[in-house]
């Protein structure tokens, strides 16, 4: 078997040739139509948040996702692949604050409700072009057109219809967990917004270390290596050490 030799293989010129054909033809589009009435293998993409930019870890990722939608496809299946942005709250928030030169308790008197929220959502969707960029330019097939939204009431009221049909089922039931809280922001902190940019500084501090003489009699003593070394008749004076960084 003879294959075709290629001489000075250029990917990015094969890549850039690849998806532009995919586009001229409407590929994506037509892999989905032409499967009408197939069994479905519907897809909802775990969101990105659009208020930063993509990385190297982004294309990873989603390059798993496509192989296995792909691979769906080949296998017969109408593969609607749904895109979202996830609007998470509180980076979001406190970027606004910043830009702003506002607090947490300003809300309300110095900006209303409404122009706050509506400065939230501006900011969140800020990287939108750079990632639908991104998407185009990895071959990446997902549903840009009609994305799901975490601000957007629909989505936020779907949710609150299934935490309704979950406790309706006695599914829910009250826990207690240890969590990182966040005075200045009022609110619990995921490890997530824990890793963010600024959470972590090196700091210097004032350490102590004190002496505390034991007052009681002490009987028996012993050393380090478990050997007696004084009782009561020696009276040997007995300290204890503490270091603490809040004197």
């Amino acid at each position: 078997m003879k294959f075709s030799e290629r001489n000075k293989l250029n990917l990015s010129n094969v890549n850039a040739d690849i998806l532009k054909m995919w586009n001229d033809e409407d590929v994506f589009h037509k892999s989905i139509d032409e499967r009408e009435g197939c069994p479905q293998f519907i897809f909802f993409e775990g969101p990105p948040s659009a208020n930063g930019h993509p990385g190297i870890h982004h294309v990873m990722g989603r390059t798993i996702k496509d192989t296995f939608l792909r691979y769906k496809t080949m296998q017969g299946f109408q593969v609607k692949r749904k895109a979202g942005w996830d609007t998470h709250g509180l980076p979001v928030e406190l970027s606004v604050e910043k830009s702003l030169g506002i607090t947490k308790e300003d809300i309300g008197k110095k900006i209303s409700v409404d122009d706050y929220n509506d400065a939230c959502r501006k900011n969140v969707m800020m990287y939108t072009d750079e990632w639908t960029q991104l998407t185009d330019k990895m071959g990446y097939w997902v549903d840009l057109e009609h994305p799901y939204i975490t601000y957007d009431n629909k989505y936020i009221e779907s949710l609150w219809y299934l935490l309704k049909k979950l406790y309706e089922k006695d599914l829910l039931y009250k826990g207690y967990t240890i969590q990182p809280y966040s005075p200045a922001a009022g609110t619990g902190l995921s490890s997530h917004e824990l890793n963010q940019p600024g959470c972590y500084r090196d700091v210097k501090d004032t350490t102590v270390t004190a002496q505390f003489k034991v007052t009681d009699k002490v009987c028996e003593v012993m050393n380090g290596k478990g050997e007696y070394i004084g009782g009561c008749d020696k009276q040997l004076p007995i300290y204890i050490l503490a270091w603490t960084t809040t004197p």
